[in-house]
């Protein structure tokens, strides 16, 4: 009898990532490639529906630098990361800290799992997830029936809630999105009628 040694997927808590990469007012200059500079991370307790952990991963990108756009809309500097690990460093304390290959782990939009498959693949980091992904965007729009996804603020600006900190850093952006997610889980799990 062969015996399959599989962790069970961890549904106690779920991940919602939102990164930050650099990125230009048009395409990247030559020899540039978008790289994550920040990792947004907010833990969400299933049971409670409550968000537990709000933290900021900065990461020192090696294959492009910060533009003055870049900055503009993070808020992010070259400075800020100089002293930041890497990629690698970062993915360590996901999976290490987080259990991030045995946890569900969602974002707003389909755009931050796939950066972080690319970059993990050009800078050849091993990928820090399971192979569960949830679109929060996706499962907004359905919520409530809607024929199109929306922006994060335009969320926001529907549900009359104020966006917390600052729009376009991965770790308030992370603590807002965990934030609509658990008033979304909160409707799904009350009973109609």
């Amino acid at each position: 009898m062969v015996r399959i040694n599989r962790m069970a997927k961890l549904f106690d808590q779920v991940l919602v990532i939102d990164i930050e990469s650099t990125c230009w007012q048009g395409p990247p200059p030559y020899g540039q490639i978008s790289e994550i500079i920040e990792i947004g991370l907010c833990t969400v307790d299933m049971a409670r529906l409550e968000r537990i952990e709000k933290r900021c991963i900065l990461v020192k990108p090696v294959r492009s630098q910060v533009s003055e756009f870049c900055t503009k809309l993070t808020s992010l500097r070259y400075d800020d990361l100089q002293t930041a690990g890497t990629l690698a460093d970062a993915v360590s304390i996901l999976k290490r800290e987080y259990r991030s290959i045995d946890r569900l782990w969602g974002s707003w939009g389909d755009y931050d799992r796939r950066q972080f498959e690319r970059v993990c693949k050009e800078l050849t980091v091993p990928y820090p997830f399971g192979r569960s992904h949830l679109n929060i965007k996706t499962l907004y729009a359905l919520a409530h029936g809607d024929n199109k996804e929306m922006g994060l603020d335009e969320a926001f600006e529907r549900a009359g809630r104020p966006l917390e900190g600052r729009h376009h850093r991965g770790v308030d952006d992370a603590w807002n999105i965990a934030g609509l997610f658990c008033d979304l889980m909160r409707r799904m799990r009350t009973p109609v009628g």
